[in-house]
């Protein structure tokens, strides 16, 4: 008995110091309405473990290691407070009084960190873990029964009356557990039935949280025979509609055994919750920069040596150099700034080879801090199932754009893809939301409900233009196949890229003669070259280019406005296309990439060039030539292959460079007034 009072003398010294009474008299003034009667009164207390260490490690020890039993010592302690400072009259007896602590860290160290790869699932103490990882399912939110309150239906039974039988949900406990009809009276053994009138409902809601290695798993890179469990959490109360599908969380919780008879489900309750994301190298590799110091005079060759370097084990040196830019302008603008600001850049690939392009494409998403490969049988964007707790709700699971979040989503070739999922899809890259259709019948509710997800990924994709699509303006010129793919998705998709080979035949070759090499001789450098670059310092490059904060200069500002105004006029008045503010979007996101890729905060002029010649090739793809003339391959206009071919590359973009600003001079309004006529 003394031990139980020093404890709660020291419960009482800490609310004191740490502002608990103080918040705790807040609290009570929630239930000051004379007309409102409950069962049980909750009260959620903050608990620094490390404070608590402090004022008494015995309780320390409790609050850590025991929280059921902390709970009834700060439970006791409150009751208490509020009988003595008479802050609640209608609280009777000490069960009204549902204490929930509300951790606020835990000691970091192995014992308190629970590793969702390898967490036991047998029995034993139910005390306090932190785990992270990746919501990959949710309920809705539904009701949950607090307290409640019975009475004895023995009339002469002092239980018959008052509030000596109060019952509260604990962690791991069923609806069961708290409320049924088989209780019976402590005092006489008599049956005890519900006041139904006093009972306390709180929200409820469950996620299935997953490791964080499981998406390795998704990007489709390397085959594994690893398997991913997830766990289930239980939110409740204000807790609930804290996390979101797709997003990775930090979560304070206490392990429990949920009895379903016949079943018993290992879960979590959590405690608290917080935003989490994986840790990754930002560093730049000595031989990037290097690379970086020695091509510092010229703007615009470090980026072409880092895309000529790029994917030299699937593709030889010059193919694609376009497309691999743009995949690196692509994984370096990814990114989720905050929870409502997202970057991305969509790329749709035209090619007649989508086998090698699809192998460069599934490379370059294992460089990505996080991708998703796409299987075309699959879910892309969220499927329902009937929840397996109990409740039957509607579960919501993340289909590959959710898991995606924050990163690459890779959809493959579209022409696998039905019409009806095409259509989903370019809705999507609209409007980055899906939404889902519940319908309340079929999941135990009264009315249907739609839910709406924010879509925040990039997304890839390819397709075959072997496959006529039976387009009747590809005789304009400028305009390509586009396959299976309708004008409309192409338009959604933003940034087109048309695989051509400049060279024909001789180009076919030196693929066959790279692969059949590499088949022979793997591993083995086929190019020797001054400059090598290993797949970690491009996944360390990409790393730090997401991490870099650009702002845009006032002259890569003015080519971005003036291209558009002087292309939205000269391709309404002579194609009728409109040209949307999502391409304003794409040329700044693309100047930004551009600008990361260089290792700069600063967005040049020259960005805004390789934004605006990467545009204009794009919608040139999709509805043809306007009146600023350029190459097909306007930002790779010759082979890099030594120093004379960077030197020709730098003066032909020079002169593209010029034909944009008299573009922009003689067709942008007002354009007289920010650029000179010579």
């Amino acid at each position: 008995m003394a031990d139980i009072l020093s404890l709660k003398e020291s419960v009482l010294v800490y609310l004191d110091r740490s502002g608990g009474l103080q918040k705790l008299t807040e609290d009570c003034k929630r239930f000051s309405d004379p007309q409102q009667t409950e069962a049980v009164y909750g009260f959620r207390i903050t608990v620094n473990p490390t404070d608590i260490i402090e004022v008494d490690p015995i309780l320390g020890d409790c609050v850590l290691h025991d929280p059921l039993r902390a709970i009834v010592l700060f439970q006791s302690v409150c009751f208490l407070a509020i009988k003595t400072l008479s802050l609640i009259e209608k609280i009777h007896t000490e069960s009204q009084v549902n204490v929930i602590l509300n951790f606020t860290h835990l000691p970091p160290f192995p014992e308190y960190t629970l590793d969702l790869c390898s967490f036991p699932r047998v029995y034993g103490p139910m005390r306090p873990v932190s785990m992270e990882g990746l919501v990959i399912a949710m309920t809705r939110v539904t009701k949950y029964t607090q307290g409640a309150r019975f009475l004895c239906i023995n009339d002469d039974c002092p239980c018959s009356a008052g509030f000596r039988h109060i019952r509260v949900h604990a962690p791991g406990a069923t609806e069961s557990a708290t409320v049924r009809n088989d209780f019976c009276c402590m005092m006489c053994s008599s049956q005890l039935k519900e006041d139904v009138k006093f009972r306390v409902l709180g929200d409820k809601q469950l996620v299935e949280l997953i490791h964080v290695k499981a998406l390795d798993v998704l990007r489709g890179y390397q085959q594994s025979s690893l398997r991913y469990q997830s766990v289930t959490l239980f939110l409740r109360d204000e807790l609930c509609n804290s996390m979101r599908i797709g997003r990775f969380y930090r979560v304070l919780g206490i392990p429990a055994h949920v009895h379903q008879s016949p079943n018993i489900t290992w879960s979590v309750e959590a405690n608290s919750v917080q935003p989490w994301e994986p840790e990754y190298c930002h560093k730049v590799s000595g031989s990037f920069q290097e690379l970086l110091e020695v091509t510092a005079s010229s703007p615009w060759t470090f980026p072409a040596i880092v895309a000529h370097c790029f994917g030299l084990e699937l593709t030889p040196p010059g193919l694609y150099n376009t497309l691999k830019l743009s995949l690196l302008l692509s994984l370096v603008q990814t990114q989720t700034a905050t929870k409502d600001i997202f970057y991305n850049l969509d790329l749709l690939v035209a090619t007649t080879d989508t086998f090698i392009l699809d192998r460069l494409m599934t490379y370059s998403l294992s460089l990505a801090c996080r991708g998703v490969r796409h299987q075309a049988s699959g879910e892309i964007f969220a499927s329902l199932s009937r929840d397996e707790h109990g409740t039957g709700t509607a579960n919501i699971h993340a289909g590959s754009a959710l898991l995606a979040t924050g990163g690459i989503c890779m959809l493959g070739d579209l022409g696998y893809y039905k019409k009806d999922r095409l259509d989903s899809i370019q809705s999507v890259l609209e409007s980055h939301a899906v939404s889902v259709f519940i319908p309340g019948r079929k999941y135990g509710e009264d009315a249907d409900q739609q839910l709406s997800f924010p879509i925040h990924c990039s997304f890839w994709a390819l397709t075959d233009t072997t496959r006529r699509s039976g387009r009747t303006d590809c005789a304009v010129l400028g305009t390509a196949e586009m396959g299976s793919v309708p004008l409309q998705l192409a338009d959604a998709f933003g940034l087109v890229i048309q695989c051509r080979d400049r060279v024909g035949e001789e180009a076919l070759l030196a693929q066959t003669v790279h692969t059949l090499q590499q088949a022979v001789q793997p591993g083995k450098p086929q190019y020797p070259s001054s400059w090598e670059f290993t797949t970690q310092d491009y996944q360390e490059l990409i790393a730090h280019a997401q991490s870099l904060q650009v702002e845009l200069s006032p002259a890569a500002e003015k080519i971005i406005h003036g291209y558009y105004m002087a292309s939205r006029r000269v391709r309404t008045q002579s194609q009728g296309v409109n040209m949307s503010v999502a391409s304003i979007k794409l040329l700044i996101s693309l100047a930004e990439a551009h600008c990361k890729l260089c290792l700069r905060t600063c967005v040049l002029e020259e960005d805004a060039v390789i934004a605006v010649l990467l545009c204009e090739n794009s919608v040139t793809l999709k509805h043809g030539a306007s009146a600023l003339i350029i190459p097909p391959d306007a930002v790779f206009p010759c082979d890099l292959e030594d120093v004379d071919g960077l030197h020709r590359r730098d003066a032909t973009l020079d002169e593209l460079h010029q034909n944009i600003l008299r573009f922009i001079y003689n067709y942008a309004p007002g354009a007289d007034a920010y650029i000179a006529e010579e």
